[in-house]
């Protein structure tokens, strides 16, 4: 079974999974919850390429297990192609089994960093300079895959708003 997919994608802290739960239950669906967190909730921050390849193992295998659930679309809260955006903003180099991923979204959600920084255990990077370095490196993580993307920005309502009406019009919506 493979229903299409939207991906969050962005930097911490701009409510991916936040819209990911909403965006889940406005179709009546599933989401495949942000594996990396997990990961390092379980194993700290002090991240390898290594460990970059295990969190994108486990996304990868997350989304079968939840996918035949899925009632015509799936929401993933990142992806591998994030993955691949952490391994540049973490080490400054790609990893090939990283860049080797290709089965991905239909859409991707590029969230913006115009909401307030919310840190918490995980999360690295809370200086505005370093958010909008991985925000520039999550950008073009997409257009280098020429993926289609749609950027996500203002508070949650205009988030989940603007989030609904793009994938409405990529003709991706689950009725």
């Amino acid at each position: 079974m493979s229903v299409p997919s939207v991906v969050l994608h962005g930097p911490e802290s701009t409510g991916k999974s936040t819209l990911a739960r909403r965006l889940a239950a406005h179709w009546g669906t599933v989401d495949v919850p942000e594996y990396g967190r997990t990961y390092c909730e379980a194993h700290g921050t002090d991240l390898t390429p290594e460990d970059l390849i295990a969190i994108m193992d486990g996304h990868v295998a997350a989304r079968p297990a939840i996918e035949p659930q899925a009632r015509g679309l799936l929401i993933q809260d990142t992806d591998p192609v994030m993955t691949a955006a952490w391994s540049m903003m973490l080490f400054g180099h790609r990893i090939a089994a990283l860049d080797a991923f290709t089965d991905v979204g239909a859409l991707y959600l590029l969230m913006d960093i115009d909401l307030p920084w919310i840190g918490d255990e995980v999360r690295m990077f809370p200086e505005a300079a370093d958010q909008r370095r991985f925000f520039a490196l999550c950008e073009a993580e997409l257009v280098r895959r020429a993926l289609p993307y749609v950027r996500i920005s203002g508070d949650g309502e205009q988030r989940f708003a603007r989030a609904v009406a793009a994938v409405d019009a990529a003709g991706l919506a689950a009725r």
